[in-house]
């Protein structure tokens, strides 16, 4: 599955649009990480528990999207994005959303 952040793609032409397509996940961070995030927080720098949380998100989510496109008969997606967002204290809500079209190499 092709996977663009553009209108278009090189050396393609866009063949059928198919519609927009998303990919949701919502995690709980747990409170282990909260209580460490709160005294990394106090010496400043990363806290990788956090970033290795959301790039699985993240990860989870384009895999949902490109189901979705594959469930539309889409071959490709463009016009990719992510949103984020927080539900409640401790959940972080990422979603991956494009448009699917079948694409033909020119």
């Amino acid at each position: 599955m092709l996977i663009v952040t553009t209108e278009n793609i090189v050396n393609h032409k866009i063949k059928e649009v198919k519609g927009p397509v998303f990919g949701l996940t919502v995690r709980a961070r747990g409170i282990g990480k909260d209580i460490f995030a709160s005294f990394k927080g106090l010496i400043g720098g990363e806290i990788s528990e956090y970033t290795e949380m959301l790039e699985d998100a993240r990860k989870q989510a384009v895999d949902r999207m490109v189901e979705n496109a594959k469930a539309m008969g889409a071959n490709a997606i463009i016009m990719m994005r992510f949103d984020s967002g927080e539900i409640g204290q401790n959940m972080s809500e990422i979603v991956a959303y494009g448009t699917a079209v079948i694409v033909e190499e020119e």
